[in-house]
């Protein structure tokens, strides 16, 4: 039987994911990109976007990397730029 050598992704990509998430812990929205300047500029307008008394519920805007598309929430909005 014939050995295949192993396949080793040399090219770790990072992927930005932003998400706003309820009081509950639910994902309310979710978008995730490869540029990180798109992402920290959606980060911060969701930050801002959120009002006082969002926060005071517990509403938390958050942002996060990984390294694999198979790591993106499901729901999410994947931008490719």
């Amino acid at each position: 039987m014939r050995e295949f050598p192993r396949l080793i992704n040399r090219n770790i990509m990072t992927i930005w994911i932003n998400e706003q998430i309820d009081p509950c812990g639910i994902i309310y929205s979710c978008i995730a990109c490869c540029n990180e300047e798109a992402a920290q500029d959606c980060h911060q307008n969701w930050q801002n976007s959120l009002t006082e008394a969002q926060k005071q519920q517990g509403w938390i805007a958050t942002i996060r990397t990984v390294d694999s598309w198979d790591d993106v929430p499901v729901n999410a909005l994947k931008l490719s730029f």
